[in-house]
């Protein structure tokens, strides 16, 4: 008999002679009910004036983390009720031997596993807490931290194993030996996502938001979660592509980040020039090209003179360059240069190398085009013609 058993049983037996299970019945009732208050003002009324207290003291990074500190308080609350539970049960319910036995295993497994539910939850705390820091960026964490959170779950379960089979955790790990060959069979993946999430985050390979392209994979956009096991990219197309991380480490793959960090990006597109349509330029040639006046206005009068007795896919090329450099939509610190390409059955490439300095996919296309638009319309005044394959119908 439990002591409150006993406190109610004298008053009980007197008051209700026939009800012999009623102080038995009262004294779990009031066990439960004290476990239900313990809760209540400790998730009501104790935790969260400290979560209030934190917040305040740092209304911009602990105040962007409430949900969490919030589930933390559960948590917490859920631990001093099994605690409680364990140090006062034989209060309210003692059947007996087994009984107390089988009481304080539950105890201890409630408390051990809130134990593991609470470090877990100060884990997430501190790598959200990091996520907010200028550099978290480019040092992702979140491998290591779902690292950390899966070893904490087996240090749980292993005492959770212990408490039941009242044996010492060391007994439990040493029959581990055994099944070291299946685990790493099961964990494969996970430890190979442990170690590339350390070299990743050592050598800062990737960081959450970088356009990375992996076509093993089929993948070509951003990072969107850099995880332990799979890393998301979110393709150009909107779908999402899911990548082993190992395979950051174990395959090649292309990084755009230096090209977003840089001052431009890059152009590099070429026309093919119809072989035939190149001759040598002579005054009166000059006259004509000069009469027309946007090449005029890009040209200088030296230039033309120089020009004399040249080809005229050199007086292009001179022209190609010269009106990007006066672009203003490109960045002239970058390399700029109009270059020949070897002669192929398609033509004579003449290729643009220069750097947009807005790196946004959009305007960077537009520019693009426009450029290979305007000298596509110039080619006729230097008398060149650009390559295409004759296939299909022919006009009269």
């Amino acid at each position: 008999m439990s002591k409150i058993e006993q406190l109610l049983a004298p008053w009980l037996s007197e008051t209700f002679p026939t009800v012999v299970w009623l102080p038995k019945a009262l004294s779990i009732c009031s066990g439960i009910l004290l476990l239900v208050v313990l809760y209540f003002v400790a998730r009501h009324l104790i935790l969260p004036s400290f979560e209030k207290l934190a917040v305040y003291i740092s209304p911009h990074r602990l105040g962007q983390l409430k949900p969490l500190l919030t589930k933390l308080n559960r948590r917490l609350a859920g631990f001093i009720c099994s605690v409680a539970f364990l140090s006062s049960f034989h209060y309210f319910y003692l059947p007996g031997e087994e009984g107390e036995l089988f009481y304080s295993t539950v105890g201890q497994i409630l408390a051990v596993i809130y134990s593991g539910f609470i470090f877990s939850s100060i884990i997430s705390i501190a790598g959200a807490a990091y996520n907010q820091l200028s550099f978290a960026k480019d040092v992702p964490i979140l491998g290591i931290i779902q690292v950390v959170k899966l070893i904490t779950f087996i240090v749980t379960s292993i005492l959770v194993v212990s408490v039941l089979l009242d044996k010492s955790p060391a007994y439990i790990l040493s029959g581990f030996g055994a099944l070291a060959a299946m685990l790493l069979l099961v964990f494969k993946d996970t430890i190979l996502g442990f170690v590339a999430s350390i070299q990743i985050a050592a050598n800062r390979l990737v960081a959450d938001g970088d356009w990375i392209q992996l076509d093993q994979y089929g993948a070509d956009g951003e990072i969107e979660e850099l995880g332990l096991n799979t890393v998301k990219v979110r393709n150009w197309d909107k779908t999402i592509t899911t990548v082993p991380t190992y395979a950051l480490i174990s395959q090649s793959f292309k990084n755009w980040r230096g090209m977003q960090e840089s001052g431009g990006r890059r152009i590099k597109r070429a026309i093919n020039l119809d072989l035939n349509s190149i001759c040598i330029i002579d005054n009166e040639f000059i006259d004509a090209i000069k009469s027309h006046h946007i090449v005029a206005d890009i040209l200088s009068q030296q230039q033309f003179e120089e020009a004399i007795d040249k080809s005229n896919i050199r007086l292009f090329r001179i022209y190609a360059e010269e009106y990007l450099r006066q672009h203003q939509a490109l960045n002239k610190d970058l390399t700029l240069m109009v270059r020949e390409l070897a002669p192929t059955s398609e033509g004579l490439p003449v290729e643009i190398y220069c750097f947009s300095s807005d790196k946004r996919w959009i305007p960077y296309e537009h520019l693009q085009a426009d450029l290979i638009d305007h000298l596509l319309a110039v080619l006729s005044v230097f008398s060149l013609r650009p390559y295409q394959r004759v296939t299909g119908q022919l006009t009269q």
